[in-house]
């Protein structure tokens, strides 16, 4: 999700991502620990090297939150129109000019959120423990900005602006698409984990990716772009 910086670039992650997020990015760069609300898992970007990672929510005190708290399908009572769950496969952002297929991304051994290879920025992928898009809750997907010297699937997020449609092309040949409700670029310190992860009760959809200024102090990229948007 970073932005490549000289020699040194770096792709996001969900990931960070690192993701980062993220319903969806994100690069190199070791994550930080964040704090953030017990249920929803909180992002955060790396900067450019090693695999940028978006982990689970920390609980103020020392602690990973449980499997068990992370937000699940099912979980909402029923409100505003949804789609029926099937699984995502490409992504479309036409402002910004990104048609790409979507890959699943899980969680790694130590808990954190799994993001698309760094040495292929142009990857984007969706946090499968989470909601789909289209179904009832926030789906996140996450996409590096850059990654290996090249602009990365979401190196243009920050261009996105209300009023902005997002596709996503679905396993059961549906389309679901999105209208962007807002765009914002926040401290990493600050990252909004409720806002991304939490429950909602209508479907809606998260890009997530790296932003702000990189630090080559610390390796980070020192902010989070992140889209909003509602099913249409």
């Amino acid at each position: 999700m970073p932005r490549a910086t000289g020699s040194g670039r770096r792709a996001l992650g969900l990931a960070a991502a690192a993701v980062t997020v993220t319903g969806a990015v994100l690069v190199g760069g070791g994550l930080l620990p964040q704090k953030a609300p017990p249920a929803p898992p909180s992002v955060q970007a790396s900067g450019a090297g090693s695999p940028s990672r978006v982990p689970e929510a920390s609980r103020p005190s020392p602690g990973r939150t449980p499997e068990a708290d992370l937000p699940r399908a099912g979980a909402l009572s029923p409100a505003a129109p949804a789609l029926a769950r099937s699984e995502p496969r490409r992504l479309d952002v036409p402002r910004i000019g990104v048609h790409v297929p979507l890959s699943r991304l899980g969680l790694n051994a130590d808990g954190t959120v799994q993001v698309p290879p760094v040495d292929r920025p142009e990857q984007a992928g969706w946090y499968a423990r989470g909601y789909m898009p289209g179904e009832r809750g926030a789906s996140v997907i996450l996409g590096h900005v850059d990654g290996g010297g090249r602009e990365g699937v979401f190196h243009e997020l920050g261009r996105m602006r209300r009023g902005d449609t997002v596709s996503v092309t679905r396993a059961d040949g549906s389309v679901a698409t999105f209208v962007v409700q807002s765009v914002e670029q926040v401290p990493k310190s600050r990252f909004p984990s409720q806002r991304v992860y939490g429950p909602l009760d209508h479907a809606g959809l998260r890009l997530v990716t790296c932003g702000g200024g990189f630090d080559r102090r610390t390796g980070h990229y020192t902010a989070n772009v992140i889209v909003y948007a509602r099913l249409a």
